[in-house]
């Protein structure tokens, strides 16, 4: 079960140039009155539970989606990309009269990207809306970032996760959880329960207010989290289990087209490798698989791959994941 939201985005491709700032930021250039003329325009749907959701069900697992959304235009594509993947939409709450989550991203000559954002619905996903019962029947729980106003769910999920058959649990922090980081009791008890914590490298230290991997690592591994993903980009990404600590690289000669959902896929790949039996190097070697092919297409879900892909690509694409010295 994937707890989260659900986006509709729009990419709005156009051929304008950006314009360098300072230490190395870049803007696109948009005269202020003018007319631009795009591209293309591409909609998709998006949001992290909306991803890992459709993800883990490509992959073979029975898939639900808990979050909130408008019925309006939006939120009807969103609910019929759902179905028509097969994702089961039960916890879904739909609300009459509002927006649902959507961003538009725009993108420059150069690939770079600017994205306007709006939470819309996401917000409503709190005690009301949120089902327990039904979460707390699932095997697996990937908890996706969440909006502040819903972090009232956390209790409910503590509970759930303390309770003799709880589900293992997937977590990728994002937004005040992230700032918050292991200075809240509440985040800290949910990492102890975790069995998969998914962390950028900027998120991973700012989230234990660590200077290093080694440290956060550390950290993460005292507060009880049974394994540990902290991804670097182009660098590949670390992870741990307590025992052991693995490098795996990225896919050499990737194509990228648009890097939208690489995390979200990265973690789905990841806890479908889990669920599979599949050791902590296998479900890097996963990850990254799905990430790479999503990044070769535009949106976050397009290029999610399939179990019988999923399988031909951990057979045929050579990726080797090392063993480090484990952080003292």
């Amino acid at each position: 079960m994937s707890i989260g939201g659900a986006t509709f985005d729009l990419f709005v491709r156009t051929g304008i140039a950006s314009v360098p700032l300072k230490d190395g930021v870049t803007v696109p250039e948009l005269p202020l009155g003018g007319k631009i003329r795009v591209e293309e325009v591409i909609g998709t749907c998006g949001g992290g539970a909306s991803n890992t959701s459709v993800g883990l069900k490509r992959l073979g697992c029975n898939a639900g989606f808990c979050g909130v959304v408008a019925s309006d235009q939006w939120g009807t594509s969103l609910l019929e990309n759902l179905r028509k993947e097969g994702v089961d939409t039960s916890c879904i709450t739909v609300i009459e009269g509002e927006t649902s989550s959507f961003s538009i991203i725009l993108t420059v000559e150069n690939g770079e990207r600017v994205i306007l954002y709006d939470s819309g619905t996401n917000a409503h996903l709190h005690d009301v809306t949120f089902d327990r019962e039904a979460v707390a029947r699932a095997d697996w729980v990937y908890l996706n970032r969440i909006q502040e106003q819903s972090c009232v769910i956390e209790d409910d999920l503590l509970a759930m996760f303390v309770a003799e058959k709880s589900p293992h649990l997937t977590w990728n922090p994002g937004g005040c959880h992230i700032e918050t980081g292991m200075g809240g009791a509440q985040l800290t008890a949910l990492v102890s329960h975790c069995h998969l914590l998914l962390l950028n490298k900027e998120e991973a230290l700012t989230f234990t207010k660590t200077k290093d991997t080694d440290t956060a690592f550390r950290q993460l591994l005292a507060a009880g989290a049974k394994r540990i993903c902290i991804t670097d980009g182009g660098r590949g990404v670390l992870a741990t289990d307590g025992e052991h600590l693995y490098h795996c690289p990225p896919v050499a000669g990737a194509t990228i087209v648009d890097t939208t959902g690489a995390g979200d896929a990265f973690g789905t790949g990841a806890t479908w490798a889990l669920l599979s039996g599949i050791d902590l190097p296998g479900a890097l070697r996963a990850g990254t698989m799905n990430a790479t092919s999503v990044i070769g297409a535009w949106g976050a879900q397009a290029g999610l791959l399939t179990d019988i892909e999923m399988r031909h690509r951990l057979s045929s694409t050579p990726l080797d994941v090392k063993t480090l010295p484990l952080p003292r």
